[in-house]
């Protein structure tokens, strides 16, 4: 596949000066950046291409060398110094201020810790009223026993002879000089020839602490809570990651969340629907009394205010949903069959207005048919 002219790339003049291509880049890579983009391809691709253009063309040989040739003169499979051989994370360091997170090379530069994710089960209760709960996590934490250099006590790092502590070599390939990352020390620019026995010279150790989790009342399925320094020990010296609490709420058994109002179904007798009544209905701080009026459909939703859920950033409660559902009774005696007997003889089409209009338009229906 053919690449994009590498000017093109950063919108650039053949003749630009360093400084606009350094600008070019920062615009461009801010603007497509993975983290104000997520889940966007094109954007990611865009991202690799504008790096890989930015890194050949601030460094003075491989631009030459890309001026001269085009993409075959840096192209490393064809024995140009190419892409795989710079360090982005060089690039982003002199751009954008500060180690890049994932980058190699450096001599003894600090790595930020990972992120950790912990799901949290809660029931609809918890999150409602809001809880406090204490969640147990594995996690890499600095060694005590080497206080996180990875030599054995006594002992210490020694400055990589390869490189000379930078974490990047030379590379002559032809007629270029690239640099890429040290594999003697890969990148770090110092060697442990003694290695701590409790960390095995990686400067960390694994083991399971507990955590307070202060749940807000009104977090939904899906949120996130944020504990900051709570995830992985950084590396030579750099800061923890965080943690992130993943909040699952597991289903209730009358009540169903959609955003911050409940619903539930209520079920009344048929003789509650006809003559109206009152009944205790349920909600999540206690009971009310719910009035059924005569005549009452199923299906009717009643709806109670201020019984719902308390948005967790703020806003108006929301409201109880109930559904009534009138229910047919079951295992009557013959006795009871024959009174609903006399009872449906007794009753005529207006005492059910809506079977008597549904009965007249399928009626009119299949007569249309024969028409």
């Amino acid at each position: 596949m053919s690449k994009n002219d590498y000017y093109q790339v950063l919108g650039l003049q053949k003749n630009a000066s360093e400084d606009e291509i350094k600008k070019a880049y920062r615009r461009s890579a801010m603007k497509h950046h993975p983290d104000r983009n997520p889940d966007n391809k094109d954007s990611e691709e865009r991202f690799k291409e504008i790096k890989e253009a930015y890194e050949i063309l601030s460094d003075p040989q491989k631009r030459a060398a890309y001026d001269q040739f085009g993409h075959a003169g840096v192209d490393s499979s064809m024995g140009g110094g190419g892409p795989g051989f710079g360090d982005i994370g060089d690039i982003f360091e002199s751009v954008f201020g500060g180690g890049f997170r994932n980058g190699g090379g450096g001599g003894n530069r600090a790595f930020r810790g990972g992120d950790l994710r912990y799901d949290l089960s809660l029931s609809l209760e918890e999150v409602v009223t809001g809880n406090e709960v204490k969640i147990r996590i594995p996690t890499h934490i600095t060694c005590s026993t080497c206080g996180g250099s990875g030599a054995k006590p006594g002992t210490s790092p020694k400055t990589c002879q390869r490189c000379d502590g930078h974490g990047q070599i030379r590379v002559t390939q032809g007629f270029f000089s690239v640099q890429q990352t040290c594999p003697n020390c890969r990148g770090v620019g110092k060697v442990i020839t003694e290695p701590c026995r409790a960390c095995r010279g990686s400067g960390r150790t694994q083991e399971h602490k507990t955590l307070s989790v202060k749940v807000p009342a009104g977090v939904d399925n899906g949120d996130r809570i944020r504990l900051s320094g709570e995830g992985e020990a950084g590396v030579n010296g750099g800061p923890s990651g965080d943690l992130y609490v993943q909040i699952n709420v597991r289903p209730h058994n009358i009540f169903t969340r959609e955003d911050n109002h409940l619903f539930c179904e209520v079920p009344i007798s048929i003789v509650t629907a006809a003559l109206g009544g009152e009944l205790e209905a349920p909600t999540l701080n206690g009971r009310v009394i719910l009035k059924i009026p005569s005549e009452t459909q199923t299906g009717k939703v009643f709806r109670i205010r201020n019984k719902g859920v308390k948005p967790v950033r703020g806003g108006a409660i929301g409201d109880l949903h109930c559904r009534v559902i009138i229910e047919t009774p079951v295992n009557l005696t013959t006795n009871q069959k024959d009174l609903l007997k006399e009872f449906n003889a007794s009753m005529g089409d207006k005492h059910s207005p809506k079977q008597s209009s549904w009965l007249g338009g399928v009626k009119k229906f299949f007569e249309d048919m024969k028409l």
